[in-house]
């Protein structure tokens, strides 16, 4: 259950990026795994070059936040500008191909600034230390970290989207975009603020894996492919919906890695296709009116 629920929080908060761009701006956002390559790279280098000059895990648990805040603000920036904002009024199937382009281009960024050699932030977990729940060692990073993305899914979900202005107008935009416009609702604003968040989480969560796991090519494209299998169990645009796919996936993957190891690469997509079988739309997408 431990390894389950840590595993699904660095999931949900990927997702939860994918999930906020679809929901405000309908776009499935394929570059989004890349956001989390640029920033468990980046939080990595910052570790690394960190690590020699202080004895702080407390700066080093720091630096992943660091590094993934400034990847996203640029990223995220430099993306909703130069390509989401002018494919905003172009067929789903375009938008799906440009973010696809700069998924790309970003791709072949990563291997230029960062080469192919694997990159790690362990010293954070080295630095935090063990601890022991019964006869079982954990690391006390894997036990940090999840109450960090359940405040931050705290802090997304219900304060942000539910008590604060522009959370309220963003919700507006979802709904209905033309109508929020018309109330004087700035649509622009409202989407890159939720580009640049969204490419935020989506860093964060490479961040935050990347002191657990190796960073190599390709960790955008297999985030990429497991956030769309979240995205598509939960239903299209469902944040809180997603926060439950992430969770049912992370425990049954984890039971798979003790009981039949065979089959945990397969399991996410396993479970998106009974759900997908079942219910099409995804577990928690409501039935909605349409003109014929």
């Amino acid at each position: 259950m431990v390894d389950g629920v840590a595993y699904a929080s660095l999931l949900f908060l990927v997702s939860m990026g994918l999930t906020l761009v679809f929901g405000v701006m309908g776009i499935l956002n394929v570059a989004h795994g890349a956001f989390y390559a640029f920033g468990g790279y980046a939080a990595a280098s910052l570790v690394m070059f960190m690590a020699p000059k202080t004895d702080s895990p407390f700066l080093l648990f720091a630096a992943l936040f660091v590094a993934a805040i400034a990847v996203g603000l640029a990223l995220g920036s430099i993306m909703e500008f130069v390509l989401i904002r002018r494919a905003q009024n172009y067929d789903p199937i375009l938008k799906l191909l440009i973010t696809f382009g700069g998924f790309l281009m970003l791709e072949d960024i990563q291997r230029l600034l960062w080469g192919a050699q694997p990159y790690s932030a362990s010293e954070v977990v080295n630095r935090l230390g063990n601890i022991e729940i019964g006869d079982i060692t954990y690391t006390t990073y894997q036990l940090v970290v999840v109450p960090v993305t359940a405040l931050l899914a705290y802090v997304c979900l219900e304060y942000f989207l539910r008590h604060t202005k522009l959370g309220k107008q963003t919700v507006a935009t979802t709904h209905n975009r033309e109508v929020a416009t018309s109330l004087g609702i700035n649509a622009k604003k409202i989407c890159y603020v939720t580009f640049v968040i969204a490419t935020i989480l989506g860093a964060l969560g490479g961040a935050l894996a990347a002191p657990t796991t190796s960073l190599v090519p390709g960790a955008g494209t297999d985030m990429t492919v497991l956030s769309f299998a979240v995205v598509a169990t939960a239903g299209l645009g469902q944040i809180t919906g997603a926060l439950i796919a992430a969770l049912l996936i992370g425990v049954i993957r984890a039971i798979a890695v003790y009981a039949a190891p065979e089959l945990e690469v397969a399991v996410p997509y396993i479970i998106m296709v009974l759900v997908l079988i079942i219910r099409p739309h995804g577990l928690f997408t409501v039935a909605q009116a349409r003109t014929i």
